[in-house]
């Protein structure tokens, strides 16, 4: 199956360019109305008065390059389809549409297609009578010795420099200048873990194996360079900049950071930090992205491109435009913090020590750690598969509290409440508040003289108002409740058999109320234990014996 939205393949970067010109937030963008297969987007409000700066390529780079179309930027974009170089008749139309007596300046990346369909239309275009200027992008530094470096993601950045230029009225031999003065500038390096889908192909077993990741692999899903048997983001990102710095030296950059179309932001952002942490921090003056700018579909991958800067290039980066897809570049700076007092509610404890209550505290904790790699594997087939991971975390604090002699074992009001504070703290997601309700709750109980089984079903009754989950609902309560009303009338022994009974229940249940197994079909619940429920009942059977 196809993993691509699409309504009718030979019509699709058609029904794309119609999509982003009536969503431009400019209102400034227009297709040209040739001929279907010319497919060529342009400055609504262009009047021929300067330089015209003429881009293009194939589609799925976007928003390059109809996305950088508008006022300090592209005059027009010219857009192949997916993968491939626009006609000499579609580059040759876009330039005498947009061209006047200033001529145009043609900005084409370095790829073979490109080169010759521009360059012949060019030449057509002098023809006309126009004045035709070409530069080559080649900022893909990934095969050091090879003649034809590819053009990438740096492109963007020599529009926006020729955009600038044009705009402010400049030449076409200065516009051309500064263009390829940028192209001489700028360096390119991207990776991928995963290259891209086909619109209408089938999904296949990618050629990139797990846990690698191909370095300086093409925009079009070509083989990389290198393959590396990592995908830790500060060893990547110091891979990418240690060549990437050999070609600037220590030279003031604007770094543009290129989300390759499927990374998430949460990624990028992480991606960005590393930067931030990097070789290059010293000499980082501005920050482009991390954002899309010239993408490859959904290719899970990121590059980074490197500009050395001067007066003339900074004050251009940075100028505004009105454009779908540039990103204003941000002047670099370490993260900002302010200090800040941590709020909380005043507990006042003892510590204190009780032999007794102090095996069961860490018993408890202890089974709980250990249980982590098999609740976050009965999760995982119900839930997200974290259940394990946060019970330990929770686990885990108490036991560094016991361990240091800082809970206060002998008073048992102010030991829930203390397990309750701490667990809101440091354990993850509902699961952390909803255990702190049930100890906070319970502790308070135990306060004002309630006996312990009455508290801790208390403590129950206010977890179930706040969480919304109650018995039958294939969750921990399932266990807890009948293990603590055991408790309450029949003791211990009772309780540890109620708990693994409820436990037990929960994998006959057809539908869960409550958590993120509630969006889980009745199929996958089947035959699977809830992992809350477990680590009640395992809980209860360890701190038994």
């Amino acid at each position: 199956m196809s993993r691509f939205f699409f309504n009718d393949r030979k019509q699709l970067v058609n029904d794309a360019i119609e999509g982003l010109v009536i969503s431009a937030p400019h209102g400034n963008l227009v297709r040209l109305d040739i001929d279907p297969a010319i497919r060529i987007v342009a400055r609504a409000d262009w009047d021929k008065s300067r330089v015209a700066v003429i881009s293009g390529g194939g589609s799925g780079h976007e928003p390059a390059h109809a996305g950088f179309v508008g006022k300090g930027m592209l005059t027009a974009a010219v857009c192949g389809d997916v993968f491939a170089s626009p006609s000499v008749d579609a580059v040759l139309n876009a330039i005498v549409a947009v061209t006047g007596d200033r001529g145009c300046l043609l900005i084409v990346k370095n790829y073979t297609g490109d080169r010759l369909n521009f360059g012949l239309a060019a030449e057509k275009a002098k023809l006309y009578g126009l004045k035709v200027e070409m530069v080559i992008v080649a900022d893909d530094i990934a095969l050091p010795d090879n003649k034809q470096p590819r053009g990438i993601a740096g492109t963007a950045l020599v529009h926006k420099i020729a955009g600038h230029a044009a705009e402010h009225g400049k030449s076409l031999s200065e516009v051309r200048d500064i263009a390829q003065q940028a192209c001489d500038n700028v360096y390119s390096l991207g990776l991928a873990m995963e290259t891209c889908n086909l619109p209408g192909s089938d999904s296949e077993e990618g050629r990139i194996q797990q846990g690698h990741v191909e370095l300086g692999l093409g925009i079009h899903g070509e083989p990389g360079a290198t393959t590396v048997d990592t995908h830790n983001s500060k060893e990547l990102i110091e891979t990418l900049v240690k060549p990437l710095k050999a070609a600037v030296g220590d030279d003031r950059v604007a770094v543009l950071i290129n989300n390759l179309g499927g990374v998430s932001a949460l990624e990028m952002a992480l991606l960005t930090k590393e930067l931030a942490h990097s070789a290059l921090k010293d000499q980082l003056a501005y920050l482009v992205g991390p954002a899309p700018l010239v993408s490859s579909l959904d290719m899970k991958g990121f590059s980074l491109s490197l500009l050395r800067l001067n007066d003339e290039f900074e004050q251009a980066i940075c100028a505004d435009v009105q454009t779908v897809g540039w990103q204003k570049p941000v002047p670099f700076a370490p993260m900002k913090t302010v200090s800040h007092s941590a709020v909380y509610d005043g507990l006042e404890i003892e510590p204190s020590d009780n032999p007794q209550v102090k095996a069961l505290v860490g018993t408890a904790a202890q089974i709980l750690i250990d249980l982590e790699n098999r609740l976050n594997a009965l999760d995982a087939k119900v839930g997200d598969g974290d259940t394990g991971s946060t019970f330990a975390e929770g686990a885990r604090e108490i036991k560094r509290l016991l361990e240091n002699d800082a809970l206060p074992l002998n008073n048992t009001a102010q030991l829930l409440q203390l397990v309750g504070e701490r667990l809101a703290t440091v354990m993850g997601g509902s699961s952390g508040v909803l255990m702190s309700i049930f100890f906070t709750a319970a502790g308070q109980a135990v306060h004002n003289a309630t006996a312990l089984p009455d508290a801790l079903l208390l403590g129950l009754k206010q977890m179930k108002h706040y969480g919304g989950a109650d018995l039958g609902d294939r969750t921990l309560i399932d266990a807890l409740q009948p293990a603590l009303e055991a408790l309450r009338d029949s003791g211990m022994a009772a309780a540890v058999d109620a708990a693994k009974k409820g436990a037990e229940s929960t994998a006959t249940m057809q539908k869960a109320g409550a958590g993120r197994s509630s969006y889980v079909n009745s199929e996958n619940l089947s035959g699977v234990t809830d992992p809350g429920a477990v680590a009640i009942a395992d809980v209860f059977a360890a701190i038994a014996k």
